[in-house]
């Protein structure tokens, strides 16, 4: 069983000794009252992998499930991802593109057909070969994704040049069975994404809808999860196994020195177009291929977010994807006008929630507002509001940040204006120190002996390179250790000046391009 196994055991007892405790306990307030057991056993500094699996389970965003590699996504999970889904969906709307749904079923024939590409895929296809007690007399693949599903129908679809451009998406669970490690949401056999298909007369359309997808991903990544990305192009060795060429947002996780791929907008050519025969007469009456894309991002993104941003108390959300973005408590003392304190906290969840602000409030009597506290950190909640006796009287609130633990004692007048001001400041806030924390990982080297010793101190690499696969694999093979080899991670579209003569870092011939480099998830 893998480390993540085992502990999804011990979670599960842990959390049923909580669940019996609470039962048996729960009208007791001075039992409850401690803090104890909300905690994290393990810091993001000393042991990442454990602390990053507690956290995800003690914030309620997934449970473990009796298939390894299987995750639960729970309601604080999803609801991230359709916040995400409702903007990606809006925005390739006004782009025309239109959502599909195709089955999840394959057949061997259709897998088959593009050679390179189920190459690429076929350790990770999982294959149904029963019905009942009967084995089936050809067995049936599920999709790993879905470009062999779709194909056959683009070839049938598209007959002429009115038919085109064709551009569909589908919202799917795609399922990846061969790996080691499952790690929930980075590498799981089951996953949400989201797939647009499309395909169009010329080249440059395809080119250009590859940028523009490409900028959507970077804009999911930085302006909601608060995660810098760097754009760039796949070397031919990492692109989508039959694809023309890929482009990829890529994320750094500075703890563990590891790249991880945000999310791929391919262009694919015209190598599927040529083995599904997706031909269409031109304008001219003559016969030519398509130009297809394809492009996804994934669940995968949510475990990007909590890597960067998550700290020893648990989760930190972003304020955008936040289901809730304020979480109002009342601190009643003894003696103090609790009715009075309960109600001013239901009017300012009230007034937020009226200015669309998502905000909840915390009344349950059975805890106390210190464990309430450490709860709402542990979710991640970006912004609490305390109401005491004195606030009260003050006609004011106080508001907690999430991410920096500042205190602001706030008029009720002047609630939801500097509610917003602070979200607003919370997200670049996390922006920022994330993109610091990047950047100070970013080791510039010129040669092979600066390369090795950046990499043995987790750097992301930027480095001069000649663009050759032979150089690309040698350098898999040089690096190759028990935390895995170094490979290219992307060449970036914003390119340093490359002064002639520059040497490859790694062969000592002629450099074409500055590529980042290192251990990826």
């Amino acid at each position: 069983m893998s480390i993540y196994g085992l502990l999804a055991e011990d979670m599960a007892g842990d959390d049923a000794k909580k669940a019996k405790a609470k039962a048996s306990g729960g009208g007791k307030k001075k039992e409850v009252k401690k803090e104890t057991g909300l905690g994290l056993s393990f810091k993001k500094e000393e042991n990442f992998g454990e602390w990053y699996s507690e956290v995800v389970v003690n914030a309620e965003m997934i449970e473990y499930y009796d298939i390894s590699g299987c995750y639960i996504l729970r309601p604080w999970t999803m609801s991230i991802w359709e916040i995400m889904q409702a903007f990606f969906d809006s925005e390739i709307k006004k782009m025309k593109i239109k959502n599909c749904y195709f089955p999840l079923f394959v057949s061997p024939g259709v897998l088959e057909k593009e050679k390179d590409h189920i190459e690429g895929f076929a350790p990770e296809v999982a294959w149904v070969t029963k019905s009942g007690k009967s084995d089936l007399e050809v067995p049936i693949a599920i999709r790993p994704t879905s470009e062999t599903v779709m194909y056959p129908y683009y070839s049938k679809w598209i007959r002429g040049h009115r038919d085109l451009p064709l551009k569909l998406n589908q919202w799917c669970n795609v399922v990846r069975w061969e790996f080691s490690n499952p790690t929930p949401f980075i590498r799981s056999r089951e996953f949400l994404w989201q797939e647009g298909h499309t395909a169009f007369a010329t080249k440059e359309e395809a080119d250009t809808e590859v940028l523009e997808i490409l900028e959507l991903y970077r804009r999911i990544y930085e302006e909601f999860l608060a995660v810098p990305v760097i754009k760039g192009k796949k070397s031919e060795m990492e692109k989508f196994a039959g694809g023309l060429y890929t482009t990829s947002v890529e994320a750094f996780i500075p703890n563990t020195g590891r790249g991880i791929q945000g999310a791929t907008s391919h262009c694919l050519g015209q190598n599927f177009a040529k083995m599904f025969e997706i031909n269409f007469e031109n304008e001219k009456g003559e016969k030519s291929m398509v130009w297809q894309n394809s492009w996804a991002y994934s669940t995968r993104t949510i475990g990007v977010m909590v890597m960067v941003h998550g700290d020893d108390k648990g989760l930190v959300l972003p304020p955008k994807v936040a289901s809730v973005q304020v979480i109002v408590i009342p601190v009643p003392y003894k003696d103090a006008d609790t009715k009075g304190i309960f109600d001013a906290c239901a009017a300012t969840a009230e007034t937020l929630c009226e200015a669309g602000i998502r905000a909840e409030t915390d009344f349950r009597d059975n805890y106390s507002p210190g464990w309430k506290y450490s709860h709402w950190e542990m979710k991640g909640v970006p912004l609490r509001i305390e109401i005491g006796p004195k606030d009260l009287a003050n006609n004011q609130v106080r508001a907690v940040r999430r991410d920096s633990g500042a205190k602001l004692d706030i008029s009720r007048d002047s609630l939801v204006d500097q509610v917003k001001t602070m979200l607003d400041n919370i997200h670049q806030s996390l922006f920022d120190a994330a993109t610091q924390k990047r950047d100070a990982c970013v080791q510039v080297v010129k040669t092979w002996d600066e390369f090795k010793e950046a990499l043995s101190q987790r750097k992301l690499i930027l480095a001069p390179w000649c663009d050759e696969e032979e150089v690309e694999l040698d350098v898999k093979a040089r690096t190759k250790g028990e935390i895995g080899a170094a490979k290219t991670l992307c060449s970036p579209f914003d390119q340093p000046e490359l002064p002639e003569g520059t040497k490859c870092f790694a062969s000592g011939k002629p450099a074409k391009k500055w590529t980042y480099w290192g251990r990826s998830y």
